[in-house]
């Protein structure tokens, strides 16, 4: 807190008072000069004396009512135009003094006069108030300039500011002397700094927020912002267009300050550890009077003051605080104090050395960046050569205002107190913007010279073109390209449609300027127009014995492929000429889908196409793009025609089955238009735009399985279904095609290494039981890749040297590698000399080598056989059924296993439970076969209560596999008699049927890959529906070998196959020692049947006695 005496605060800085409060004081003082009349009133001008400033509001204000009619009026009045009178003094005065003080100095922010209404505000903190210059006599004091000298000079900016409202800014720190414009969006800021315009104390201190990425208009915390910072004037402020309650505010930073204390915004209460500075004010000699009564209402300023007696008015203590009009506001305010600069000698030698290099560099950069040169030349206006020099620590200001700086190192330069110091960390950051300013120049310079080299090329290149077309020697660019596409037009055989489209194209293409954006798309059209092979078809070859040798050769079985081809071929025979077809191929993976595509082409000499549409989300990969967007193309298909440069292709579709759906639209709709043969005649892509005929093309599609696919989709194409190999297929596509092929790879095919037959079978049957052929493929690979490596083992590496396998290229560039002794991970500048195109060569394996892979040294090329027995069982218990199931890879073997779930007694209550991993329509044949197993058991065997007690666990191996469809229907059935009639089930059995609760046995799916599934597993019979014994007899005879076929229509049937001579009498009586009831329970349960039987008969005979 300051304490000072008021007039002491009036002598010690005169210069601080505003220009209003001057006026009033001046006024007091002639009005204490003056001699009172009788007649006259005191108590205004002993008021006026004694001004009690406490919790003091000046912001102009409206005027209260007119008082009631007062006889001094007329002597106020007078005091009014002496008022006047003194005030136009005041403003001649300033003026004049501010027009002589504008010639000797630069231009420099004041402080802001107070509103026309005369309000005035007290500069707090600024070393007391400038006043009365006389005593109480009225009399000038000796040694004391004139009233009117002192009150009319120039007011400035207050040199003691103890609390001042906090800004807080972002990225960069004020420097003094260098204005900052900020944007205010804080509503209680903003009218704080409008009432403080208002007031004529546009004062506040502006600190930097530690964290960059803070955006706020209030200081929250003090750990929040660094403690040093400017004390700065708001020299103009004006809203910003569009955003209410934002305010522009231009800052004039006078001073450095730092901050002691923080009152945060707390809705106008102040924090109890920082209270507000005050300002205590002695009362002088004429404040001593008592005058009873209250102070009127002068002007526009409204004052309030407090009644003393005669006893308090000597010692009374007057207080003043200088912001406690901000506390209604919800801002930030902080005590501070002033900073003084460490005290320097301007003639040391490493402070004038340090602001030479300054100047140096301000030369340098000024040279490199013309913004910068215009910010020198406005500081070199306000200041001479001579100050410079004299004043370096302004001249480190200017030098961190002015740098791209880190914010760290910019505040390190406002908060250092020691000048040399702050010349130092000046010169750093102004250091730096140099290396910028000459990077900046270096990248503008050469771009500047590509430019001018790329433009002169192509002036050059403009004036040759010029002078060649005056000479004949050769025509325009555009022109001999407009004649290629003629040229190339010519040839093809387009429709009319489509020739009027390119006719229309090349005469745009013909008007339009090369550098002109249209061209480039225009010319890419044309050349996609000109590159379908409209009219131009392949010549196809119809023997139906080459095409037989060809698939035959590729393929070992696909009977039914094969025949499909050979109708497709027949019938192109006969016409001359055939439509394009849609096939389907579907089947488990690795059994031959996508290679048995490229071969019908080469049978029927076709150009061969293939495109996958697995996990495909974008329709314009069907139908192209459209020709707006950058980068436009056409769709696969059109591509496709492109490249095989004919319109009767075969088209691979792969994976079919696996397109995908997402937000850029859906393939398999797409595909509709495409794979329809009503439609695909005038096929219309997106890019092309034109009607383009694919009905020539055959369409080959490829699917694991149907589901997946759309029906309207499936429906427009040929479905083939490729079962799975059997064990002799598998043998025979080995010999054949694998082991030559994995033989080659290996690098073993003119050395005796075979792979016999026990080998291929005992891979086969061990190793590789899936349907397809792409395992066996791996381990056949894997067999001759270990054969190699024994090989090189056993002779040693001395029988292979490798001088002899590197070329004389492949030499030179092993040597140019070991002298590069970087990374492998790096790429060398100068790999073009570690490459070659050829740099090894075979190496020829010795005649004496003989190996020989058989099924008893097979394992020390694969390892320990997978599957170590054929079936689950070789005997199976009660309960225990084989049935047979279809998956993607093929078929495979189902068993099903019921147990008990708990010990068979009379007492025990029945219960099914199904585990498995079995899916919904699974469960549901669960318990359709233990209804109907129930409803068997109670026809045939009466006197079997098996159901009627007993708990029971059903459950499917392999719990991690989902099981779901309904043809294990007769397999749960019979594991459910079988476990009932505790009868085994023959173990060479299969089954598979859906089995409705009337015994019916329905038709299934996919016999051929379960038939494949049971001889695999061993079996001898296998039960299938009767409406399946049509496909039963269209399997191959190998599938059917040593395997008898029984045809199903009831489940009667199935019974009497699986249970054949089943006695009676012992079905029936196969748990009656089980079931048999105790003494004890039987005559409980006669007790009970009797009491409930009596108590029925006696309600009967109440109800007639009612009647």
């Amino acid at each position: 807190m300051i304490s000072l005496p008021w007039r002491a605060a009036l002598r010690s800085a005169q210069s601080t008072l505003c220009r209003d409060c001057q006026k009033n004081l001046l006024l007091s003082r002639l009005s204490a000069t003056t001699r009172l009349s009788p007649a006259r009133d005191p108590r205004f001008f002993s008021t006026a004396s004694r001004l009690q400033i406490r919790n003091f509001s000046s912001h102009p204000a409206r005027r209260k009512d007119k008082p009631p009619h007062d006889p001094l009026a007329d002597d106020e009045s007078s005091g009014d135009t002496q008022a006047g009178k003194v005030d136009h003094e005041l403003r001649e005065d300033s003026r004049s003094e501010d027009s002589v003080e504008a010639k000797d100095k630069p231009p420099e922010p004041q402080p802001i006069p107070t509103s026309s209404s005369g309000s005035s505000k007290v500069s707090s903190g600024g070393g007391g108030e400038s006043g009365s210059g006389s005593d109480g006599d009225g009399g000038p004091r000796r040694g004391r300039k004139p009233i009117t000298e002192r009150a009319l000079q120039k007011p400035t900016v207050p040199e003691i500011y103890p609390q001042v409202m906090a800004i807080p800014i972002a990225k960069r720190p004020l420097f003094p002397g260098f204005y900052k414009a900020i944007t205010i969006r804080d509503a209680n800021v903003t009218s704080a700094i409008q009432e403080m315009m208002k007031r004529g104390q546009p004062y506040v201190g502006a600190f930097l927020f530690k964290d960059e990425a803070a955006d706020k208009d209030i200081i929250e915390r003090k750990e929040d912002v660094h403690e040093v910072g400017v004390f700065a004037q708001i020299t103009s402020a004006f809203p910003v267009h569009g955003e209410e309650n934002s305010l522009t505010a231009v800052l004039y930073p006078h001073r450095r300050i730092r901050m002691t204390a923080l009152m945060p915004p707390s809705n106008g209460k102040p924090a109890p550890d920082a209270p507000a500075p005050t300002v205590e004010v002695a009362p002088t000699r004429e404040e001593k009077s008592q005058v009873d009564g209250t102070a009127e209402n002068r002007g526009d300023v409204v004052a309030s003051f407090e009644e003393s007696n005669k006893d308090q008015a000597a010692n009374q203590i007057h207080q003043y605080e200088p912001t406690a009009f901000l506390r209604k506001y919800s801002v930030s305010l902080v005590n501070v104090e002033n900073l003084a600069e460490q005290p320097h000698e301007k003639r040391d030698p490493v402070i004038r050395a340090t602001t030479s290099e300054i100047v140096n560099v301000f030369k340098e950069v000024a040279n490199l960046n013309p913004l910068f040169k215009d910010q020198i030349s406005d500081f070199s206006m306000s200041q001479s050569a001579g100050n410079v020099i004299e004043e370096p620590a302004k001249l480190a200001d200017f030098a961190a205002a002015v740098a791209a700086g880190e914010t760290s190192e910019l505040q390190d330069v406002l908060q250092e107190m020691d000048v040399a110091a702050r010349l130092q960390k000046a010169l750093i950051v102004l250091k730096k913007e140099l290396m910028n300013a000459k990077l900046q120049s270096k990248i503008s310079k050469d771009v500047e010279q590509k430019i001018q080299k790329r433009q002169r090329e192509y002036w050059l290149m403009e004036q040759m073109k010029g002078i060649r077309r005056e000479l004949g020697i050769e025509s325009d660019g555009k022109d001999k390209l407009v004649e290629k596409f003629k040229e190339k037009a010519e040839k093809l055989a387009m429709p009319d449609a489509v020739k009027k489209v390119f006719e229309e194209e090349l005469n745009k293409l013909a008007h339009l300027e090369p550098a002109a954006s249209e061209f480039n798309v225009t010319r890419n059209y044309l050349d996609w127009i000109t590159q379908i092979p409209w009219g131009q078809k392949s010549a196809e070859n119809f023997g139906i014995k080459n095409a037989m040798s060809v698939l035959d050769e590729d393929h070992y079985g696909l009977k039914d492929v094969k025949d499909r081809i050979l109708e497709f071929i027949a019938v192109g025979k006969l016409r001359g000429t055939v439509e394009g077809k849609i096939l389907c191929f579907v089947g488990p993976p690795g059994v031959g889908k996508t290679s048995i595509g490229k071969s019908i082409a080469r049978a029927l000499n076709r150009q061969y196409y293939r495109f996958s549409v697995g996990g495909l989300t974008d329709v314009a990969e069907i139908k192209g793009h459209r020709r707006t967007y950058v980068g436009a193309l056409p769709g696969r298909i059109i591509q496709a025609l492109k490249k095989c440069q004919t319109e009767n292709p075969l088209i691979l579709i792969d994976e079919v089955d696996k397109i995908g759906r997402g937000h850029q639209g859906d393939p398999s709709s797409a595909l509709l238009e495409l794979l329809d043969p009503e439609q695909n005649n005038s096929f219309l892509d997106h890019y092309m735009d034109i009607p383009v005929d694919l009905s020539k093309v055959l369409f080959v599609c490829t699917a694991n399985m149907t589901d997946t696919i759309p029906r309207p989709l499936l429906d427009r194409m040929e479905m083939i279904e490729l079962s799975g190999y059997v064990s002799d297929e598998k043998k025979a596509i080995a010999e054949r095609y694998l082991a030559p092929q994995a033989k080659e790879l290996s690098g073993l095919k003119d050395v005796d290494v075979t792979l016999d037959a026990s080998g291929i079978e005992e891979l086969i049957n061990k190793y590789c039981r899936e349907s397809g052929v792409r395992n066996l493929k791996k381990q056949i690979e894997k067999v001759y890749r270990k054969s190699a490596l024994k090989i090189i083992q056993e002779l040693g590496e001395e029988a292979f040297p490798e001088s002899e396998a590197l070329t004389a290229e492949g030499k030179a560039a092993l040597q140019e590698a070991e002298k590069d002794g970087s990374d492998v991970k790096e790429t060398p500048e100068d790999i073009s000399k570690e490459t070659t195109e050829k740099p090894r060569v075979a190496l020829k394996v010795p005649d004496t080598v003989h190996v020989t892979i058989s099924r008893d040294t097979l394992k020390d090329y694969v390892g320990p056989p997978i599957f170590t027995s054929d079936r689950l069982y070789d005997k199976t218990p009660p309960g225990v059924a084989m049935g047979l199931a279809w998956t993607s890879m093929g078929g495979a073997a189902l068993y099903v296993e019921s147990i008990f779930d708990s010990a068979l007694t009379s007492s025990s209550r029945p219960m099914l439970a199904p585990t498995g991993n079995l899916k919904a329509v699974m469960k549901e044949s669960t318990s359709i076969a233990y209804s109907y197993a129930k409803s068997l058991l109670a026809t045939k065997f009466p006197q079997n209560r098996f159901f009627e007690h007993a708990r029971i666990h059903l459950h499917c191996p392999e719990g991690a596999v989902q099981k779901d469809g309904p043809s294990a229907g007769i397999t749960m059935a019979t594991s459910l008699l079988s476990l009932a009639l505790q009868r085994e089930i023959d173990p060479t059995v299969a089954m598979t049927g859906e089995l409705t609760v009337t015994g019916k046995v329905l038709r299934i799916g996919g016999l051929r890959e379960k038939t494949v599934a049971a001889r695999r597993a061993g079996c001898t019979r296998i039960l299938f529906p009767r409406d399946n014994w049509g496909d039963w007899c269209e399997l191959p005879e190998n599938i059917k070998q040593n395997i008898e076929g029984h045809a199903v229509d009831w489940y009667s049937d199935v019974f009497d196959i699986i249970f054949p001579g089943l006695d009676a009498e012992a079905a029936n009586s196969v748990w009656d020692k089980q079931l048999k009831e105790p003494e004890k329970e039987k005559k409980k349960r006669k007790t009970k049947t009797s009491s409930s039987s009596s108590s029925f008969s006696k309600s009967e005979d109440e109800d007639s006695d009612d009647d």
